[in-house]
């Protein structure tokens, strides 16, 4: 078993520096690969896409999380990554609905919050038992103590190491500029952090809601099937501009004679 040196004062400290390394990192990705990716979503929408974004993660982050912990054994106000993530991403497709946005507009936003979960998640394990995001008991050799002579899982370390994953499987993909993470890199991150999330919910204490899932089994849920569904109609749309831009193209009857 791990002992880990726990303190609430960390997780400002990991909050800080998963602001600052995500924004790295959408810099350094904006320099190498998404310039113009960034000046399509400049060219499509206006300040009340940002307004709809943050309005929604706020939202969404306090909703879920403080829905999730008023049903547990100490209820308080919390806030919660997948609660942001899903309550952006509604706020912005109802944006993108009534201004008639087609086709994704996250991708810019990827690298960055892949970086900010990878640091962003230490934060909630080295906050200890306070910050009620540690893992059920166990016996495997790297569980975790946070301060009660409980071994654990570190879901917190899991949920870091997948989107490590995921950025590097990203970052290759932009390095070859493939479409998928190009084009629709965001929605192949919402379906994999709603994956690798469901995943961990079953090694966390967390109420259950419907059945043996939790609130955020139902939101991760969601996510995976968001992801999948608007990459499918995407790459759907994409073969159909194309098509229709292959017929538009003169052929040997328009040339004048």
């Amino acid at each position: 078993m791990i002992v880990v040196p726990t303190s609430p004062l960390w997780h400002p400290v990991f909050d800080v520096a998963a602001w600052a390394s995500g924004a790295a990192m959408g810099w350094a990705l904006y320099r190498w690969r998404l310039k113009a990716a960034v000046a399509d979503v400049a060219a499509r929408t206006d300040t009340g896409y940002f307004v709809a974004l943050a309005t929604g993660a706020v939202l969404g982050a306090w909703a879920a999380g403080t829905l999730n912990t008023l049903r547990g054994p100490s209820p308080t106000l919390s806030h919660s990554v997948a609660g942001a993530l899903a309550g952006a991403i509604v706020a912005v497709e109802l944006y993108k609905l009534a201004r008639g946005v087609r086709g994704s507009t996250g991708g810019v936003f990827v690298g960055s919050l892949a970086t900010g979960i990878v640091v962003g998640r230490f934060g909630c394990l080295f906050a200890g038992l306070p910050d009620f995001t540690y893992g059920t008991p166990t016996r495997l050799p790297w569980a975790v103590d946070l301060g009660d002579h409980v071994g654990r899982h570190p879901v917190q370390v899991y949920e870091s190491l997948s989107m490590a994953v995921f950025l590097a499987v990203y970052l290759a993909g932009l390095a070859v500029r493939a479409p998928w993470a190009l084009r629709r890199g965001f929605y192949v991150f919402a379906a994999w952090y709603g994956a690798q999330r469901f995943l961990w919910e079953f090694f966390k204490p967390y109420p259950p809601l419907v059945g043996p899932f939790n609130l955020f089994h139902l939101l991760s849920g969601g996510l995976v099937i968001y992801g999948c569904v608007y990459f499918g109609l995407d790459r759907r749309r994409e073969r159909a501009d194309a098509q229709e831009r292959a017929l538009s193209v003169p052929g040997p009857d328009h040339v004048a004679l």
